[in-house]
């Protein structure tokens, strides 16, 4: 069934446009390409080909078709990206039999489960005395009747049980409960609800499904009761790489080419009903590499719409140094009314949120109003704490103009000498930015010399197909099966390779169509290079067969055999000199 499911799927989606929801791709010929979303670079290795409909890094070496690309990016086993994918194409995937059904995967089974409570806590809402109390609430706060409906906000009754039975009589078990953050296992063992007594807004991934939530208390029952939790990490909830909202808003994020981070679930909710729509939410946490690296596929501008301070805030201090350290341009945008929320603001007056959207300041001017607005400038001891919260962000800026220009404007403030500004910039320790946390390093490949000239050889054979005649396999025995199955292939005079190569020889086959593709040497230059790469190929394989004669040779002389020994040391000879000849080009 699979396998013309999947060929189905791939003929109804191209491979760029899949791609392209999650990454900005670059026209680049015929491909195209972008920074790698699997690795930290700054300049593009990863490319996707349109005639093949593959993708594949030349930093980290993944690569793959459309299913590989979701399961890498979303996370997911395979049939998760079949879903996926279906869902996208238009595909129905045939009913499974009751015995496959039962066969779900984890992750199916807490995805359906976090879709009924999200249900559950809708039909609370309104149906219940108390849930009509909290949508009383919540539209009291500016939310429209249809914003409570777009984003699926609930109530969870306050109940231990109340959603735990709900769950149990459609067949969950309690484990599976617990497992998708929903339940709490007790002392006892008992599993009792998480949520209790709190409006409910649904946490969604970036395919709309329900993966977690954040409920807001509604009666507050002590002083030590706090006022949101959050589901706690799961197999599908993890708060360092969730952004509420994103689901929605990163067409808008595209298209404004930026996005507006705030804190609350209201402030997103309220900020899309304003007609501002490019936002998201950290839902309280500090930005994390993982939330960065999502961003980076649909912008490279973030504009912070929550207040910060510069000397006590170190959380958000940092997640905006990831920021930067990963090529952001920061702004701030400050609510008009001091000490509100963007939701308040926008509650009193909608168009004064987008006026101050459209009116943001740099980090940098954002650090030196705080700065210079909490400090004394006249006074030693002020300028001493202005230059302490102000150097290290000016040595974090990687251009050294933009450097310039803000110890210019510090020396002004503080009635320096920029000299001396500069002096004191030395002093202030390089920037360490630990990237480490939540980071995908790039694989540590080392490649063979021999795995490096079979692939440069392929790729420019390919490029320039009339070279293949010079290529004689005899001197590549130390290629690999693959790389000698391409070569016969492509010496038998064949257009492509079809069906006829097999999967793994097809699999390279089409990474090095790729790789040839994005090539830029001339054909006389390639003519040239070949030959050169055929000559190492040559005595690459000549020095093996004088290592293995130098053991055989070390063996005879030990077992004393003088006639073998004789025979090996003529063959020795006779190699040395053709490795000789094909470094000098002459007799020895």
């Amino acid at each position: 069934m699979y396998s013309s499911v999947i060929e189905e799927i791939k003929s109804r989606l191209d491979i760029v446009e899949v791609i392209s929801q999650y990454i900005k791709l670059q026209k680049s010929g015929a491909n195209y390409k972008a920074p790698c979303p699997f690795h930290s670079e700054k300049k593009g290795s990863f490319f996707v080909s349109t005639t093949k409909q593959i993708w594949h890094c030349f930093g980290c070496q993944k690569g793959g078709d459309i299913f590989g690309f979701v399961k890498e990016i979303e996370g997911v086993e395979f049939g998760d990206a079949l879903r996926i994918l279906a869902n996208r194409a238009g595909v129905e995937l045939k009913k499974q039999t009751p015995e496959a059904a039962q066969l779900k995967t984890e992750r199916e089974r807490l995805y359906e489960a976090c879709e009924l409570a999200a249900k559950f806590y809708e039909k609370q809402l309104e149906s219940s005395k108390a849930g009509l109390e909290a949508k009383h609430y919540l539209l009291s706060r500016g939310l429209s009747e249809q914003s409570i409906k777009e984003w699926r906000v609930g109530y969870a009754p306050d109940s231990w049980h109340g959603l735990g039975n709900f769950l149990t009589s459609g067949g969950y078990q309690n484990g599976e409960i617990e497992k998708a953050g929903l339940g709490i296992r007790s002392e006892t063992g008992s599993v009792h609800d998480r949520f209790r007594g709190r409006i409910m807004f649904p946490i969604f991934d970036l395919n709309s499904q329900v993966v977690g939530f954040g409920g807001r208390i509604m009666k507050v029952k002590s002083p030590d009761e706090a006022k949101y939790i959050n589901t706690p990490g799961t197999l599908l909830y993890d708060k360092s790489r969730i952004l509420y909202g994103l689901d929605k808003a990163r067409v808008e994020i595209k298209k404004k080419n930026a996005c507006i981070l705030v804190e609350g679930y209201t402030d997103v909710i309220m900020s899309v009903q304003s007609g501002v729509a490019n936002v998201v939410s950290s839902s309280g946490t500090a930005l994390t590499l993982f939330q960065l690296k999502i961003l980076k596929r649909y912008t490279d501008n973030l504009i912070l719409g929550y207040d910060m301070d510069l000397a006590g805030d170190t959380a958000n201090k940092r997640g905006i140094d990831l920021a930067v350290n990963e090529g952001f341009g920061v702004r701030v945008v400050r609510p008009p009314y001091e000490g509100k929320d963007p939701a308040d603001v926008i509650q009193e007056n909608p168009d004064e949120w987008k006026k101050a959207v459209e009116n943001t300041k740099s980090i940098m001017e954002y650090y030196f109003e705080n700065a210079l607005s909490g400090n004394d400038s006249s006074t030693p001891e002020g300028k001493k704490n202005i230059m302490k919260l102000l150097l290290p962000s000016i040595k974090k800026l990687d251009n050294q103009v933009e450097q310039s220009y803000w110890l210019k404007i510090l020396a002004h403030e503080l009635d320096a000498r920029e000299e001396d500004m500069r002096q004191e910039l030395k002093k202030v320790k390089d920037a360490q930015v630990n990237t480490d946390i939540g980071q995908t390093a790039v694989k540590n490949i080392q490649k063979t010399k021999t795995q490096l000239l079979e692939e440069r050889l392929l790729v420019l054979i390919l490029k320039y197909a009339n070279n293949i005649e010079t290529v004689e396999t005899g001197s590549l025995v130390l290629f690999s099966p693959c790389a000698l199955q391409i070569i016969s292939f492509l010496k038998a005079g064949s257009n492509g390779p079809g069906g006829e190569l097999p999967g793994d020889a097809k699999e390279y086959y089409d990474i090095l169509c790729l790789r040839a593709e994005i090539e830029t040497v001339g054909e006389k230059d390639a003519a040239s290079e070949i030959n050169f790469l055929l000559k190492e190929a040559e005595k690459m394989r000549l020095k093996a067969e004088l290592e293995t004669i130098s053991k055989k040779l070390k063996k005879a002389e030990h077992e004393k055999d003088i006639s073998a020994a004789e025979s090996l040391i003529n063959d020795y000879n006779s190699l040395s000199k053709s490795i000789y000849k094909l470094e000098h080009g002459d007799t020895a």
